[in-house]
């Protein structure tokens, strides 16, 4: 209401030179009509007072600076909690190296909250995400291992089930035969991981070394990628957005937009 007032008195006073404007010419008129030497020194009086006013009435350089500042100036906006930063309006994501408990509870206690929330508050902003099978969504942790046997760790499912609605999620792995993908692929779907979501065996791929990993995740052009191989994870940083490096032991020191969890159940806990 104010600031409409202090509006409105600006513009009658910068009405009011357009107003003397036309009156000074009248009577600078009236007075050449009848010239003289006393009208010569009215004229000169006459403009020096006039001069003056005007003077008077306008507005300082420095007024109106500040006035254009206080008008265009937006209201600041803190960061969030947390090292989050707002993405659009999709979610929040990580704007530096955090742990594996910070990005949430910055936001607000895991236990408000459902899985469904919590996994879009932890990758909201991203649309494509890679992740690795061995040591994350499998109980073995090497291809030698695959040969043998494929077992899926059974609490990650609802995660990879919650992940694969919201994202385009998909899952990969470094393979050193085709019995071994055979095995992945027949333990994921006993497991029922297809049944849910929109997971589905083609978002599956096998390469035969972590190089080919690696080439899926850049061609992919993922947002998110997941992993446990710390060598992979560094080398990736400069083209991922976001990674998560899942280990149990000290990762010592990590690229900045890389996340750190001793496994997927407990980065999303």
């Amino acid at each position: 209401m104010a600031d409409r007032v202090a509006d409105h008195v600006g513009a009658l006073v910068r009405c009011l030179p357009l107003h003397l404007n036309s009156k000074v010419t009248g009577v600078v008129a009236v007075l050449l009509n009848h010239q003289g030497a006393g009208s010569l020194g009215a004229i000169a009086g006459f403009a020096i007072a006039v001069l003056f006013a005007w003077r008077f009435l306008r507005p300082s350089p420095g007024r109106r600076a500040s006035d254009r500042r206080k008008r265009g100036a937006a209201p600041s906006t803190s960061r969030l909690a947390g090292g989050l930063e707002p993405f659009g309006s999709r979610g929040l994501v990580p704007t530096g190296p955090l742990n594996d408990t910070v990005a949430v509870e910055a936001i607000t206690s895991p236990a408000e909250l459902s899985l469904g929330q919590i996994v879009r508050q932890r990758l909201g902003g991203c649309g494509k995400i890679t992740c690795q099978l061995l040591g994350v969504i499998l109980e073995e942790k090497t291809p030698e291992e695959l040969q043998k046997h494929a077992t899926v760790r059974l609490s990650v499912l609802p995660i990879v089930e919650e992940i694969s609605k919201y994202f385009d999620l998909f899952l990969m792995e470094t393979v050193l035969d085709d019995e071994s993908e055979e095995k992945v692929l027949s333990a994921l779907e006993n497991a029922g991981i297809f049944q849910n979501g929109s997971l589905i065996k083609d978002k599956v791929l096998f390469c035969s070394t972590d190089i080919g990993r690696k080439s899926f995740v850049r061609q992919l052009e993922a947002d998110w990628h997941i992993d446990t191989n710390l060598e992979i994870i560094s080398q990736l940083s400069r083209f991922i957005r976001f990674e998560l490096y899942i280990s149990e032991i000290d990762s010592g020191q990590i690229p900045r937009n890389v996340l750190t969890s001793s496994s997927l159940e407990r980065f999303f806990s």
